[in-house]
């Protein structure tokens, strides 16, 4: 149990450092505020669905991993969409606030594939099928974002089609790497190499965009707001704690049970702030509750381990 604590509070701490040379990038103003969404695209556009390609493909095809895969998704789409359908009632009379709106995606939407993945690949290196459901949870993840979270952020419904769900980078992604997977295709080395690299820059962009939004917003708006501290609890203590005890009273491999749960526990994900910037609104709220969950991590992701 102490051990794997030790090693969460080692990835977790490792991964923020990461945002240091962002701060002072901007700092310095050898970054301008304005070039921050370069950064953002590239993660959201590249970065991310060569995660998503590598996820999937680095696992050996199998009936049986296929299955818990798909339930894997099934679990974390259901958790994810109730949990925002949920707060949605909650937030009912306060909607016309975008600052509630985004309260609304922040205390359900978990960063994942960023941080889910080296958290998971250090918890089970002898595991790679953990990998996989981080895919699952980054494919749950896009749809709903590009889909019910953009709803929710703008109100506009022209966010709930078909096309935004399908035609998105992580989903692309995937259904791309499907072949490969299941027919074992073999990649020629270069175009791998590329992937893995690529896939292996998505969680230290992340966390350098994470540091460049740090410089840019007032600590006050950061840690001095006593709500953001709530809605952060809920998703990074409450939310997971929830999915633990349904988890419990399923029928799966232990391992699997212990993948989803962590990938649960993760912070509030980026894609909140990506998103709130796409459509124009929210993005003060968006930069500090993402920043917070992110920094409380290095409590939360280590201690919440202690359940497996």
């Amino acid at each position: 149990m102490l051990t794997t604590f030790l090693i969460a509070l080692g990835v977790v701490s490792t991964m923020l450092l990461y945002a240091m040379p962002g701060f002072i990038l901007i700092k310095t103003k050898i970054v301008k505020k304005d070039q921050i969404s370069a950064f953002a695209k590239l993660l959201m556009y590249v970065c991310s669905p060569c995660l998503v390609f590598n996820s999937l493909t680095r696992n050996e095809f199998s009936v049986s991993l296929v299955k818990e895969m798909l339930i894997g998704f099934v679990f974390i789409f259901l958790a994810f969409l109730l949990g925002l359908l949920a707060f949605r009632f909650i937030f009912k009379r306060k909607s016309n606030d975008v600052k509630y709106r985004i309260y609304n995606l922040a205390t359900t939407l978990a960063n994942c594939a960023f941080m889910g993945v080296p958290v998971l690949e250090a918890l089970f290196p002898d595991y790679p099928q953990a990998i996989a459901f981080s895919a699952m949870a980054s494919m749950a993840l896009n749809i709903l974002g590009w889909s019910v979270a953009s709803y929710i952020i703008s109100q506009d419904k022209k966010y709930i089609s078909v096309k935004k769900i399908l035609l998105n980078p992580a989903v692309i992604a995937l259904f791309v790497a499907i072949p490969f997977f299941v027919f074992k295709i073999q990649i020629p080395d270069l175009i791998n190499n590329m992937i893995v690299l690529l896939a292996k820059m998505s969680t230290p962009l992340c966390m350098l965009i994470m540091g460049m939004r740090l410089a840019c917003v007032s600590p006050k708006k950061v840690f001095l707001v006593p709500a953001q501290y709530l809605i952060v609890a809920i998703k990074q203590i409450i939310f997971p704690l929830v999915s633990f005890l349904i988890l419990l009273l399923l029928p799966l491999d232990e391992r699997m049970k212990a993948s989803i749960y962590i990938l649960m526990a993760c912070p509030v994900a980026s894609v909140v702030l990506s998103f709130s910037e796409m459509i124009g609104e929210g993005q003060e709220q968006a930069s500090s509750l993402v920043l917070l969950g992110t920094l409380l991590s290095a409590i939360t992701i280590p201690v919440m381990t202690l359940l497996i």
